[in-house]
């Protein structure tokens, strides 16, 4: 039915009320009782019709305002939301929209346009720390960012470790922290193409064969850890971050130009100088002896620290340098053996820091060959010849730092 077939019903009505009067006056005048057949029902029709056609047009009219509203409006939950929880965490370097598009997965904040603008209107959230936090779902943007700007509302479960630390001894750090067994983190490092770590990583370029380890990749420093965390969900989040830092320095870019070595052959370097290193003013100075004897000397590193590396990843127990024997440096059966092998370690034999880093990527220039600590604050002296070095080595005994 059509609105011209609406407006005929309608009139026809009118004209039946019209004439209604005359129409009875002319039955009771004939003495008959005549009925016009149908035309309640019609009447009933196109009252029916015409309430379905004005609630259609209604509706459309109030979807068409509703979406019309919802694109001038940004949707927004209200209040401080439902007494579900959920743990939401906010990772390093990550922007409002990061978090926003978090924060909605997570059904906190309904959209992360209503987040995005409530951190624009709120200086505090560019100090938004990482971490885990415990939220609301169905929160408000305003009220969700409330919680993220302040620091004490994080679930704190914090991991400290220190620079320096081989494998091995991380992963008992980590245990002593997190209650995880060592044995789970042995089992996830097992599987290093689990990892997010690019594959160059494990390219080098001094025709040494590659032992594929996390060796080098779990980079020291303060963590946040999610609650109940397993032991590759740990591992995960000290590799990124290693992957983060180098990124940031460009470590890469730096020692393929500058060095002209692959960047694992300077992560090795770097793990080396944070070895041997008793100061960190020394690190970059170690990293240019390594280079100098294995890349421009073609000399054995004869550094004691890998020999010990090697020990400890045997499961034999590591000595002092004043312990070590002729047979332990003439020992061709650990690999780690710079003073038998020539050359860099088959892998880094610790996790060094940003500062070894600096020091492996942007070492400073000298000819030194030697190196050995001359004081209580681990200072080093460095020379170049073996003359020096003897000298040098004087100057340590006079200190009492070696016999």
């Amino acid at each position: 039915m059509t609105i011209d077939d609406l407006d005929l019903a309608f009139e026809d009505r009118a004209d039946k009320g019209r004439h209604r009067r005359g129409y009875r006056e002319r039955a009771a005048g004939n003495g008959q009782k005549k009925k016009r057949k149908g035309s309640g029902g019609k009447t009933a029709i196109a009252f029916f019709m015409a309430l379905v056609l004005l609630g259609g047009l209604g509706a459309g009219a109030w979807y068409g305002f509703d979406r019309v509203q919802s694109y001038f409006t940004t949707p927004d939950y209200d209040g401080s939301g439902t007494a579900e929880k959920v743990n939401v965490e906010v990772k390093q370097a990550q922007t409002a929209t990061d978090i926003a598009n978090t924060l909605v997965k997570a059904d906190v904040v309904k959209s992360a346009k209503a987040f995005v603008e409530a951190a624009d209107a709120d200086s505090r959230s560019k100090n938004i720390q990482p971490g885990v936090y415990g939220l609301n779902k169905q929160m408000s943007a305003k009220a969700a960012l409330a919680v993220l700007v302040d620091p004490k509302k994080k679930i704190v479960n914090g991991v400290t470790v220190p620079e320096g630390l081989t494998m091995l001894s991380t992963f008992k750090r980590l245990s002593e922290q997190t209650k995880i067994p060592v044995k789970d983190f042995q089992a996830a490092a097992k599987n290093v193409d689990s990892f997010d770590i690019p594959d160059f990583w494990f390219k080098r370029q001094d025709k040494k064969p590659v032992v594929k380890s996390l060796e080098g990749f779990l980079f020291p420093d303060t963590y946040e850890i999610p609650p109940k965390p397993n032991a590759k969900q740990v591992l995960d989040i000290m590799v990124n971050r290693f992957l983060t830092v180098v990124g940031d320095m460009k470590f890469t870019e730096k020692v393929e130009q500058d060095r002209g070595i692959s960047p694992y052959e300077a992560l090795i370097v770097a793990s080396l100088a944070q070895a041997e290193a008793g100061n960190k003013d020394d690190l970059g100075k170690i990293a240019r002896v390594a280079y100098n004897r294995v890349y421009v000397k073609d000399m054995p590193l004869q550094f004691d620290v890998t020999l010990n590396y090697g020990l400890e990843i045997a499961g034999k127990k590591t000595k002092a340098s004043k312990e070590m024997t002729d047979e332990d440096y003439a020992n061709a059966g650990n690999k780690y053996n710079s003073h038998y092998y020539k050359g860099l370690t088959p892998t880094p034999i610790d996790n060094p820091g940003k500062q070894a880093l600096e020091g492996a990527m942007n070492p400073p220039a000298g000819g030194w060959l030697f190196f050995v600590a001359i004081d209580k604050e681990g200072h080093s002296a460095f020379a170049e010849t073996d003359a020096q070095h003897e000298a040098n080595k004087d100057r340590a005994r006079a200190a009492g730092i070696i016999n």
